[in-house]
């Protein structure tokens, strides 16, 4: 894969040394991704590694999506099939009673045309990374460098109250804990975001996942148990008969300084900008707990950049995002023999 080779975006701003910067980030991950798994197998993500379920689902473009975002995937109505993996953040899969911030990643099939990354560009498919919180709790490349360093030390929290009070984040760190702090019940009962800004067409974008039904919705905790794996029991249930429901929707940039591309801590106003519905989410009942799933789901790899040119990802953080997920991607498959590849639309674990 390459990312790097995509030229820039008109809405970007590439500071001096970021390349420098996102190759340190690649260094510091990989280092301890083969740090913490020298003599353990599997080898799990390194983010995101504890999965809730990953589901069969049909992404439905909407047949009346506003004509100013009829681009590339929302161009022509219709459904796509999808896998869709709901996770937690952790690096260390920890029991569900323990509060962390979700992620909601979607990857559709059957998408025709040329796709940005050199390696897959006649790949099938086109991915959305969605977490539960609106912003991101670091800025750019330069950033994300001390936020590895600190992580590789294990000292998370060094990253936004270190030694020099005058370079404290307290910004950042309200964002990190208002990801970590939610209380979630099922993850198919919650709002998840792009965090990050993409193409479509001419525009700047970010995407959201808004669950139909609300928060009460059949399924939700009723009956639940409090045990290690709840999340994933959660969802189980509610999809044991019955569905689950998402609206997919586009909020558009209308203000570059106050809505920036190269800052994700920044929340873009609603106000200014509101959230509209270009397609449908259907999960239909279903068993996804079964090895076979679970084993298929482990081999995916979900990244901003599995995507068409028109939906490429923007801003710095996505270009560490691209280097650092194939770069992980690649080693956690070698490590554990097993070979990377995306899906074709038939296949059934």
């Amino acid at each position: 894969m390459s990312a790097a080779a995509v030229a820039p975006h008109p809405a970007e701003l590439i500071p001096a040394g970021e390349a420098e910067a996102i190759a340190r980030v690649v260094e510091l991950t990989r280092s301890k991704l083969q740090r913490d798994y020298a003599h353990v197998r599997p080898v799990l993500r390194d983010q995101h590694p504890k999965p809730h379920g990953c589901v069969r689902a049909q992404f439905v473009v909407d047949a009346d999506v506003p004509a100013d975002l009829r681009h590339a995937l929302f161009a022509r109505p219709g459904p796509y099939p999808a896998w869709i993996r709901f996770s937690s953040s952790s690096t260390q899969p920890q029991p569900d009673s323990k509060r962390d911030a979700h992620g909601m990643s979607i990857k559709l099939m059957g998408v025709e045309g040329e796709k940005v990354l050199e390696d897959e560009r006649d790949a099938q498919t086109q991915d959305f990374i969605l977490a539960n919180n609106p912003v991101f709790f670091c800025r750019n490349a330069a950033e994300y460098v001390e936020l590895a360093a600190v992580a590789a030390r294990g000292h998370f929290l060094g990253f936004f109250f270190g030694p020099d009070p005058r370079r404290w984040r307290p910004r950042e760190f309200l964002n990190m804990l208002q990801a970590t702090q939610k209380k979630v019940r099922n993850p198919l009962q919650i709002r998840y975001w792009s965090q990050t800004p993409s193409a479509l067409g001419p525009h700047a974008v970010k995407y959201s996942a808004r669950p139909r039904g609300g928060s009460r919705a059949r399924g939700d905790d009723a009956g639940g148990s409090a045990g290690p794996n709840a999340l994933q029991e959660a969802m189980a249930r509610q999809l044991a008969g019955g569905e689950a429901s998402f609206d997919f929707l586009v909020q558009v940039q209308r203000d570059p300084r106050r809505m920036p591309v190269e800052d994700p801590t920044v929340r873009w106003s609603e106000r200014t900008s509101p959230f509209r519905r270009v397609a449908t989410i259907r999960i239909a009942p279903q068993e996804f707990t079964s090895k076979a799933r679970k084993d298929f789901a482990e081999a995916l790899s979900f990244t901003p950049w599995h995507a068409l040119p028109e939906h490429r990802p923007l801003g710095g953080i996505n270009r560490v995002r691209g280097a650092v997920y194939d770069a992980i991607s690649t080693l956690r498959h070698e490590m554990n023999d097993v070979p990377r590849r995306e899906p074709a639309s038939d296949e059934e674990p």
